[in-house]
């Protein structure tokens, strides 16, 4: 995995210019939820998505799906780092979605996911076994006050592609 390739991914997810152009055009839903990386390192990716009226569901919290995009989000952009314009590339796919719900989300959420290390390592098993690899990874939802929202668990597909 190319150091300065994986840098310049970082940099460019923060910026909000042009994550939020990949967005609009990439995943438009995801520029509407005004969705954001606000970290984004080896070890962790922060994404926060906002209590706003397209969010919103009846019971005046933040959709259930708007929060499980976010929460997406924080696992696949830890694996989108590793892989872009990487030589093999990857195949990724989300083959698995388990999620907690413990209180309403009326504010900013931000999702946390701390498997960066492990993901990066997975990627690398991959590459070495040429067979695909599945890479289990949770993100927990938190409120401003750092209280526990819901938990999501994602169970990704990865495959180096044949040169």
């Amino acid at each position: 995995m190319v150091p300065e390739k994986t840098n310049r991914i970082r940099r460019l997810a923060v910026k909000s210019f042009y994550f939020r152009s990949y967005l609009f055009w990439k995943l438009p839903m995801g520029f509407l939820s005004g969705m954001r990386i606000k970290k984004l390192n080896e070890d962790k990716c922060i994404v926060t998505v906002p209590f706003k009226w397209i969010n919103k569901n009846p019971f005046k919290s933040t959709f259930w799906a708007v929060l499980g995009m976010a929460g997406e989000m924080s696992t696949a952009a830890l694996i989108l780092q590793y892989t872009y314009q990487q030589k093999p590339s990857f195949s990724t796919l989300p083959l698995k979605c388990e999620a907690d719900f413990i209180k309403k989300a009326v504010g900013i959420t931000s999702f946390v996911c701390n498997d960066g290390k492990m993901i990066k390592d997975k990627l690398k098993e991959a590459i070495n076994t040429k067979k695909p690899v599945e890479i289990k990874v949770s993100t927990q939802g938190l409120d401003e006050s750092s209280n526990l929202i819901c938990q999501f668990h994602f169970t990704w597909s990865v495959k180096a592609r044949d040169y």
